[in-house]
């Protein structure tokens, strides 16, 4: 893909977010949808290119009342919609479509009309890993995170203090769901899960959507918004606990998306104004920022509990609080794309001033693949 060719010319969440138990999943798909239309100054019969996850471009497309010529049903959890931006800025280019809505929402807290997520027990994942209980995050993160800290020297004070700065964000964010200050001491009492996390430091469970509109560069002058280009992409997907068991470290998939984007975009790690990294449970910022390749692992730890990442530091990072604070559905993805898109417009709540480069980096499938978008707000 070509630098600064597709742009994001309409991005909004569902009208609600949190806990939202009087509609149902895919009228909270329309409601994402039907927003960043609306937020792009489009009518739903501009749409021509469809992604989404979990429920099918078909569905969607049939209660949207849309006919697309390009779709994208790209389902590989919560990294999908970062994968979507991907496929479908190279669609763009191609000619397939000129106008892709990309959508996401889940009811994962009221699990009003939810789509069942199923591991078939023919499959891999079913054979090998669910007859040892291997079958949440919570059964399979601990042990590789223990060895990730033992490894790496990361203690568990560190592990608190990113929960603690990114509820530090989510203050200043009025769509947050957890908005009281934290401190380590209350992470490291909170109730234990599963070895070594404890609740503050695991993400929430809450209903939602979001949804991007994406256009060429050249179209992007014509609508309302200040337009986002996606100046680098990559993806990479593998076997989940291939990646943790074998390596215990990280995930090898966050090593093929995250230099494959820089690549792409051409920038350095010193370019970098915002990052957002996917934080299902409190270590995966320490496992991005090693990954992708800011610092070595030994170091993530002290940087964020330094103060690093927190309002006024050098490298702002889950500024809209993060899955931990602001909201999580189920697949967080979008919602980090979100945070992006508004950085870059210059309209989030918490913005950090003069940014121009905005890193976005994804997981799913319990670490079975990896998305990273680089938006910039100059062409």
């Amino acid at each position: 893909m070509r630098r600064n060719e597709v742009a994001v010319v309409g991005a909004a969440e569902t009208t609600e977010l949190g806990v939202i138990p009087n509609v149902s999943q895919i009228q909270l798909h329309a409601d994402a949808a039907l927003n960043a239309i609306a937020d792009a100054g489009l009518k739903l019969s501009d749409i021509d290119g469809l992604a989404t996850a979990v429920e099918t471009p078909q569905q969607i497309a049939h209660y949207l009342g849309i006919t697309p010529s390009w779709v994208d049903g790209t389902s590989v959890g919560g990294c999908s919609f970062m994968l979507h931006v991907r496929h479908a800025a190279a669609a763009i280019e191609a000619g397939l479509c000129r106008t892709v809505l990309i959508t996401h929402a889940e009811s994962g807290k009221s699990n009003i009309g939810r789509t069942p997520r199923m591991i078939g027990p023919d499959s891999l994942n079913g054979q090998f890993e669910l007859p040892y209980g291997v079958s949440t995050p919570a059964s399979m993160f601990p042990i590789p995170v223990l060895r990730y800290m033992k490894s790496h020297g990361i203690t568990h004070e560190q592990i608190a203090m990113v929960a603690v700065v990114q509820r530090e964000w989510a203050a200043k964010n009025p769509r947050a769901t957890m908005k009281a200050p934290i401190t380590v001491a209350d992470v490291l009492n909170s109730r234990m899960i599963a070895y070594p996390f404890r609740i503050l430091q695991c993400c929430l469970v809450t209903d939602g959507g979001g949804a991007l509109i994406l256009a060429s560069a050249e179209r992007a002058r014509d609508f309302p918004n200040k337009p986002v280009y996606i100046l680098g992409t990559g993806e990479s997907v593998e076997t989940p606990m291939v990646s943790q068991m074998q390596t215990f470290d990280s995930s090898r998939a966050f090593r093929v998306a995250g230099p494959l984007a820089f690549r792409e975009a051409g920038i350095s790690h010193a370019d970098v104004d915002h990052l957002m990294i996917y934080d299902a449970f409190a270590h995966l910022p320490l496992y991005g920022l090693g990954d992708l390749g800011f610092m070595p692992h030994e170091e993530t730890g002290k940087f964020i509990a330094d103060g690093n990442t927190r309002p006024g530091g050098k490298l702002p990072l889950n500024t809209n609080g993060g899955g931990l604070s602001y909201m999580h559905s189920g697949m967080y993805g979008m919602y980090a794309l979100q945070e992006s898109v508004r950085q870059m417009r210059g309209t989030a709540p918490a913005q950090v001033p003069n940014a121009k480069i905005s890193v976005c980096h994804g997981v799913g499938g319990m670490f079975a693949a990896s998305g990273t978008i680089i938006f910039t707000n100059e062409r």
